[in-house]
């Protein structure tokens, strides 16, 4: 099973730099007041990619926390253990 994930990995990094060899062409970027970047194509492409994935993560983030401080305050409520009572299960 390992060697199937490996050549698994091996097979989409090709393709991937196979992507990125084909998409090296220059491409400008115009942003407001006349700011223009110039970059590869494949380089702006994974800077928004990485930007997008940043922004989910930090998305994510805000309901985590409340998730987390929820429980706790569910979990400083309960009575103490009591005999012949199921215990809890963690989290």
């Amino acid at each position: 099973m390992r060697i199937v994930t490996w050549a698994i990995r091996l097979i989409v990094f090709v393709l991937l730099l196979a992507f990125a060899a084909k998409n090296a062409d220059p491409v400008t970027l115009r942003f407001y007041f006349d700011l223009a970047w110039q970059m590869p194509l494949v380089a702006l492409l994974f800077i928004f990619f990485a930007a997008g994935a940043l922004f989910g993560v930090l998305a994510l983030v805000a309901p985590l926390l409340r998730q987390r401080r929820e429980v706790s305050l569910l979990r400083k409520r309960l009575p103490p253990d009591e005999p012949g009572r199921p215990p809890v299960p963690e989290l």
